[in-house]
């Protein structure tokens, strides 16, 4: 793992990135998904350097994950860590940046294209939250229950973690006990379960609650958007796009088969070809 750089964006939080393709004019800043452990390089350390052929790129540790700082007071996560991502584009002299953004990643993407849309360039989201409304499958999924069950009493455990990513993927070789003790390192620290703990409940406070209520809004994107799912994905399942394929004026969906929640990951290739050629000319519709 590179050791990455960090950036003050509030007095009480200092967000963690890695950085490569410092070369190129145009910015792509990716923003991981919100499993316990997760960070911007266990979600995108390999995508890294091949979007980098292309574009500058900002792999972010969203607030409380990774090294970046866990405030444990903060506003609905969403807005939380879009108005942190803002804060990092003002520091380091970014004016706009293309944004490609995995489950919760995705929907702090969407959050900030609505509120700060000059600021955001073309969307690419993997099964994103809150943008995600299923439509046939249960709720809350296999993966959200597993999630849940991750911190709850008596506390967490590597068992508990394995079993939460088990669920992400369709290819279990990618679930590895080198992976699982890396996250479980990473999740069980004591700051880690107090942010897990403030994320969930900022998605709760009724004063609050409709700002991770994405699906309602996503008619106000004038963004271009690429929505991938995993045909298999047993956290936003597939269904989940269906709305949003409707009411995103500029959207199109790609499906891979034989693919879960990580679709960075288990369509490593074809989704770097994909992305790269979404955010360049192939975006245009």
């Amino acid at each position: 793992m590179s050791e990455g750089q960090y950036v003050q964006v509030r007095d009480d939080l200092r967000l963690h990135y890695h950085e490569a393709g410092s070369e190129h004019p145009e910015t792509v800043i990716l923003l991981h998904g919100g499993g316990p452990g997760a960070s911007a390089w266990s979600n995108f350390g390999r995508n890294l350097p091949v979007l980098a052929k292309s574009f500058r790129v900002l792999a972010v540790d969203q607030p409380g994950f990774g090294r970046s700082d866990k405030p444990t007071e903060h506003p609905q996560y969403f807005t939380h860590s879009a108005d942190a991502v803002v804060g990092l584009m003002d520091a380091l002299g970014i004016e706009r940046a293309h944004l490609i953004g995995n489950s919760l990643g995705g929907g702090a993407a969407v959050r900030l294209a609505l509120d700060h849309p000059g600021r955001a360039g073309r969307l690419v989201l993997m099964g994103p939250g809150g943008l995600s409304l299923n439509m046939f499958s249960p709720d809350p999924t296999e993966g959200i229950r597993n999630l849940a069950r991750f911190a709850a009493p008596p506390g967490p455990s590597k068992e508990k973690l394995e079993a939460f990513l088990r669920v992400m993927v369709y290819d279990q070789s990618l679930i590895t006990d080198e992976l699982v003790d890396e996250r479980f390192a990473a999740a069980s620290a004591p700051d880690s379960l107090a942010a897990m703990a403030a994320m969930g409940a900022s998605f709760a406070r009724p004063d609050t609650y409709e700002q991770g209520m994405l699906w309602r809004e996503a008619h106000r994107l004038r963004q271009r958007v690429l929505l991938i799912w995993g045909r298999e994905d047993r956290v936003n399942p597939l269904d989940g796009a269906l709305l949003a394929l409707k009411t995103i004026p500029r959207a199109q969906l790609h499906v891979f088969g034989r693919c879960g929640h990580w679709a960075q990951l288990e369509k490593f290739e074809e989704f770097n070809r994909l992305a790269i050629d979404f955010l360049t000319d192939g975006g245009k519709s």
